[in-house]
């Protein structure tokens, strides 16, 4: 059975991922960090971007779908000026938001390759 916190922040990650799919974010993972000792959220969620302007506006998405589905803000968002990378911090859940070649050389997914993941199937 899933506690009610566990419950919030799947809801989290759902209107996470329906804000990607809005601006046609592909490649979406989710990586369950719950089991990784040490680890800094419950979840990272990562995507591609194809421009600054794409990534960009993903990152705007996500926080326009969650704040209107749960009334929640991000504690911190991170790279908006540049738009090769944008973070956006919601405590339990950390998206990442990546043109194809920034996420490529940083290879998060095999540095929490632990981490249980869950692919989203791209919408086109």
């Amino acid at each position: 059975m899933i506690n009610q916190e566990d419950s919030s922040t799947e809801q989290l990650v759902d209107a996470i991922v329906e804000g990607i799919q809005e601006k046609k974010g592909t490649n979406i993972a989710i990586l369950d960090m719950r089991e990784i000792d040490g680890s800094i959220c419950q979840f990272f969620v990562l995507c591609d971007g194809d421009s600054n302007t794409q990534v960009g506006a993903i990152g705007d998405s996500i926080e326009e779908y969650v704040r209107e589905k749960l009334n929640e803000k991000p504690y911190h968002i991170e790279g908006k000026q540049n738009a090769e990378w944008v973070l956006v911090d919601y405590v339990d859940v950390v998206v990442h938001v990546f043109q194809k070649p920034i996420r490529t050389f940083y290879n998060l997914e095999e540095l929490w390759a632990d981490a249980k993941r869950t692919d989203i199937e791209d919408l086109f």
